[in-house]
């Protein structure tokens, strides 16, 4: 007999399409597994995927499952994912219909262990160093005397209470807080946002810029510090323009950004001791320095007096000093008063003999020769204005004679007229006005303005032009004759 296939195994199972089937899996993956923890290395990482989204495997020495986090937990993540990083992931199983594959859905993410943290710290160390954030020719000076203290640290506990009382103790200056979250999700960016808002601030604003900062937090453990080792807090202190102590953790612990920043100090309190000088100190400086300085300028006066003296002794006796200048000024007072009286008589002698060699008699001849001959140009002056204007009243009279031969006006003196148009342009042909124009037809006597009623028929004077005047004045007709004008349509 034929084998109908009714023998085979699962012959009598329901068919299932490939979406049917696959949902079944998915299905059965999310509620036998539901949400686990999962420990493994990052395998794959290449950075959240345009869509925000991050794709990636954790595997270990013998299996491997694709791993994705989506925007928004991705987001929320305390740590970020590195790629070779050992991390122990939360989240949902489920598959992938489109390729057939499972994978775990993370929604948290943590490091596998210290050691695992201290892999990844030494590595952003390294990273860091070789860009030169950690280089001492970054840091910047620390003021000797900073007028506003800004302080990044958490508004609650002993951290900023006990900074407080060290500046109250040293030296009462102004403290400015920026509030921020020092442990936890979100602490890192709250802490750089902080550190750039206080640079942001101008110096002549209501809240003014601080001279120095300080980033502080009491002591922990290396999770508990972590944010201070996020790559968004080691830009922001690198970045500042504004002098930056660290003052994270106690004596033996330590971050990046103490390395980064331009001072570390051992304890919260610390930083502050650090950051003003102590009051008794400055007013025992400042007393010790004056004293030095009364002691100098004792020390220099008593020089200069002790000099003074020697040197007054070597200088001459003011009578001796003056009595060869005073000798000699009395002798020269003695020539002085004979000198004026023999000048002034030689200056005597000589104006008389000056004075007898003026007479009129030449400046008078001189003065009536050049009147004789300013009275002869004079005259030659009246000839020759009265030709030139002869001569140029000839020119103009051959120049009108010449634009009356030239100008229209003769022509219109002969019967005929000149039409313009209301722009004022010539008209030379009927054709080029029409019915209902205003024209102005200009006469040998005079100019009137007339209306054109229409192009004229042969032989009719219906169509005649209405030579009504502009403004309802009937203009003078010059009488037609033989050779006067007719009308002009």
């Amino acid at each position: 007999m034929p084998n109908t296939g009714q023998g085979r195994p699962g012959a009598n199972a329901p068919e299932f399409s490939v979406s049917e089937l696959s949902g079944a899996i998915k299905r059965a993956l999310e509620d036998n597994f539901g949400y686990v923890r999962l420990r493994g290395e990052i395998s794959g990482y290449r950075g959240p995927h345009a869509s925000g989204h991050c794709y990636f495997a954790l595997k270990d020495d013998k299996a491997k499952i694709e791993a994705v986090i989506w925007k928004g937990s991705f987001s929320r993540l305390r740590f970020k994912p590195e790629e070779g990083m050992e991390v122990i992931a939360q989240g949902k199983i489920t598959s992938f219909p489109g390729s057939s594959k499972y994978q775990i859905v993370i929604e948290a993410l943590e490091p596998a262990g210290v050691g695992a943290l201290m892999a990844l710290l030494e590595e952003r160390k390294r990273k860091f160093a070789a860009e030169g954030l950690f280089d001492e020719g970054r840091k910047k000076q620390r003021p000797f005397l900073p007028k506003i203290v800004g302080i990044v640290t958490s508004p609650t506990g002993a951290v900023i209470r006990d900074m407080l009382h060290g500046f109250n103790e040293r030296f009462p200056t102004r403290v400015l807080l920026w509030p921020v979250r020092v442990q936890g999700e979100g602490s890192a960016a709250e802490v750089a946002a902080a550190i750039r808002g206080f640079n942001a601030l101008g110096a002549e604003g209501a809240i003014p810029r601080p001279d120095v900062l300080i980033v502080a937090r009491g002591g922990g453990s290396l999770e508990d510090l972590w944010s201070f080792n996020e790559e968004i807090v080691v830009r922001a202190v690198s970045e500042s323009r504004i002098p930056l102590i660290s003052a994270v953790g106690h004596e033996t612990d330590w971050t990046l950004i103490d390395l980064v920043a331009d001072a570390r100090a051992p304890t919260p309190t610390k930083a502050a001791e650090w950051a003003v000088p102590k009051y008794s100190e400055l007013i025992e400086n400042v007393e010790k320095l004056m004293l030095r300085k009364r002691t100098a300028v004792r020390r220099v006066l008593e020089s200069v007096r002790t000099h003074l003296k020697a040197s007054s002794r070597g200088l001459p006796k003011l009578q001796d000093l003056v009595a060869l200048p005073r000798q000699r000024f009395d002798a020269v007072d003695r020539r002085l008063s004979r000198a004026l009286l023999a000048n002034t008589s030689v200056h005597a002698t000589r104006l008389a003999r000056i004075g007898g060699r003026l007479t009129p008699g030449p400046i008078v001849q001189k003065h009536s020769r050049c009147r004789e001959r300013l009275d002869v140009l004079e005259r030659r002056a009246g000839r020759a204005l009265l030709n030139r204007v002869a001569v140029s009243r000839r020119v103009l009279d051959g120049k009108t004679a010449l634009l009356k031969s030239l100008g229209y006006q003769n022509v219109l003196a002969r019967g005929f007229a000149l039409v313009r148009d209301e722009t004022g342009r010539m008209v030379r042909h009927s054709a080029s006005v029409s019915a209902g124009a205003i024209i102005d037809v200009e006469f040998s006597d005079g100019s009137i303005g007339a209306t054109v009623n229409g192009p004229k028929t042969t032989g009719s004077t219906a169509d005649a032009p209405n030579t009504e005047g502009r403004g309802g004045k009937t203009p003078r007709q010059k009488p037609s004759g033989r050779g006067g004008q007719g009308s002009l349509f």
